[in-house]
């Protein structure tokens, strides 16, 4: 009696202890359960989508009404040289600093004087729709600002020129325009419209080389970041609706998928503050280069 009654107890005791067992396997795999769909509830997110970087910038062109004289003079003359001369002559008159010549600029003036004499046409848009702009593109001129004077007539000469320019608002607003810094010039005795006749060509500048620089490598590097980002937040979404669907939520398996999760977590935060700093730096760049663009 005593005998069966210790097995009883013995029994009793074994399934008290399975149950126990099982009682704190099935919390530990909650709590565990829990933790981890803590971190699957809080998958980050990029704060805000990484577009238009860099706000669009138009580029400044002045290109007042073509110039044209009726007085002839039988003596006529001009010189480039001398057309810049008096031009900076005029602008030392209100303390402005002498423009310096640009070769590149000298060459989109002497195209543009050819180009007129060529096609029959005083404008400063060609007949093929090519303006002062495109000509500075074309020959690898990069600018904030650009303008163009244009003038038809046989002037006694350079100085006569120029004043003539200075006398119309448009041509003089861009000899005294205090942002240019460069300029190019084209004066060429030809025929135009059976007439014996100069054409007179100007083109003022401000190069975009005085402007702090913005690095397209940045923006290039945040853009392929920008795609790593998307491609690994794609994968999360993918593996957390699969996590969310194992039953049980236990075993090898299943941790073997949450720690795959949690590595992708890393690696996406990661991306997240280098995209940021990126993007701290190179808008600082567009900033600085912007308020080096505005008109004053």
């Amino acid at each position: 009696m005593i005998k069966k009654n210790k097995m009883t107890k013995a029994k009793a005791s074994i399934i008290i202890i399975f149950v126990i067992t099982g009682v704190c396997f099935y919390f530990f795999w909650n709590y565990l359960f829990n933790i981890y769909s803590g971190f699957l509830n809080n998958l980050p997110r990029v704060e805000e989508e990484i577009t238009d970087l860099i706000k669009e910038k138009s580029n400044s062109i002045s290109t007042p009404p073509p110039l044209k004289t009726e007085k002839d003079s039988p003596d006529s003359y001009l010189t480039k040289v001398g057309v810049i001369q008096q031009t900076n002559v005029q602008r030392a008159k209100y303390g402005l600093p002498p423009l310096k010549e640009n070769a590149t600029l000298d060459v989109t003036a002497k195209k543009k004087v050819e180009d007129m004499f060529s096609n029959q046409y005083f404008a400063h848009a060609s007949p093929n729709g090519l303006g002062v702009d495109d000509l500075a593109k074309n020959s690898g001129y990069e600018f904030i600002a650009i303008g163009e004077n244009l003038a038809m007539g046989n002037f006694e000469n350079d100085e006569v020129l120029v004043q003539a320019w200075m006398d119309s608002p448009g041509h003089r607003e861009n000899i005294l325009n205090n942002r240019y810094q460069e300029i190019g010039v084209s004066v060429i005795k030809g025929t135009f419209e059976g007439k014996t006749t100069w054409l007179a060509v100007q083109h003022f500048g401000l190069p975009l080389s005085v402007c702090p620089t913005v690095e397209e490598s940045v923006k290039l590097k945040i853009e392929s970041l920008q795609n790593q980002i998307k491609i690994i937040e794609e994968s999360l979404n993918d593996l957390r609706i699969e996590i969310n669907a194992m039953k049980p939520k236990r075993g090898s398996l299943y941790l073997q998928k949450i720690e795959q999760y949690n590595g992708l977590i890393v690696q996406y935060n990661s991306l997240i503050a280098e995209t940021k700093v990126l993007i701290n730096k190179y808008n600082s760049q567009v900033q600085e280069f912007n308020e080096c663009v505005s008109p004053m």
